[in-house]
């Protein structure tokens, strides 16, 4: 049995990650901090299609319930083999109109969350000596769009440490790598006007958005053996909108 935690999983990329990585033979975390239904949704999607595992709530952004969750998973099945980093909040604010609150709750929940996750899961995966971590950042990290400093900042140190935690882990046999995803069709851009949805769509080469199944994809591939030795990369899924 192979076990897999994804955070944020209760919808979205999350939610696709969570699902293909049981359809891969894992037994998975749900992890969700705020919609009990749509978690339980996801494992009972995932239940119905022959696979296994649970959901826990708990916000990555406190390092007290990321501590508590890795425990109850680590005692309910006895290993963790992979961590998919996804949960997060994008606020879009101009400079000049920055909030304090936004600064403070992105990278509590953008970089802080995925630290803590990292860490906590880190000192299981040591133990075994093998691990995945794939940590979820975005096309704007490398792809400036104007009002999104704040996301832009979060995701690009998420690059960073992605890279530098390949380092310092590669020796425990565990590897780190990243997912920077362009456009893709979930909740998040079916709430943006259709205008500006048509004026991303004008941007990208490939002129569709990505699926999350697609983003799902690219995760499950960097989990499996076939993947063995790449860690610290950043894999942008963008449909050539960065180049």
């Amino acid at each position: 049995m192979k076990v897999a935690i994804v955070t944020g999983s209760s919808k979205g990329i999350g939610k696709a990650c969570a699902l293909r990585l049981a359809r891969d033979g894992y037994t998975v975390v749900v992890n969700y901090s705020s919609s009990d239904e749509a978690a339980l949704q996801t494992l009972e999607q995932i239940k119905a299609e022959g696979g296994d595992g649970m959901v826990y709530k708990a916000n990555v952004a406190v390092l007290a319930e990321v501590k508590q969750m890795v425990r109850d998973v680590f005692k309910a099945y006895g290993r963790i083999d992979v961590l998919v980093n996804n949960a997060g909040i994008v606020r879009d604010e101009y400079l000049l109109m920055m909030n304090p609150d936004t600064l403070d709750k992105c990278f509590d929940l953008n970089v802080k969350g995925y630290f803590y996750c990292a860490q906590q899961v880190a000192v299981k995966m040591y133990k075994q000596k093998s691990g995945v971590i794939i940590n979820m950042s975005s096309v704007s990290s490398k792809f400036a769009l104007a009002g999104q400093a704040v996301y832009s900042a979060t995701k690009g140190a998420v690059n960073s440490f992605t890279q530098t935690l390949a380092k310092e882990l590669g020796g425990y046999g565990i590897r780190v790598n990243a997912v920077a995803p362009g456009f893709v069709a979930t909740e998040m851009i079916e709430a943006i006007p259709e205008e500006t949805r048509k004026g991303y769509l004008e941007k990208v080469p490939l002129k569709r958005f990505a699926s999350a199944d697609e983003v799902a994809n690219v995760v499950s591939a960097l989990a499996s053996d076939q993947f063995a030795y790449v860690t610290g990369q950043v894999i942008v899924l963008d449909g050539g909108l960065s180049l």
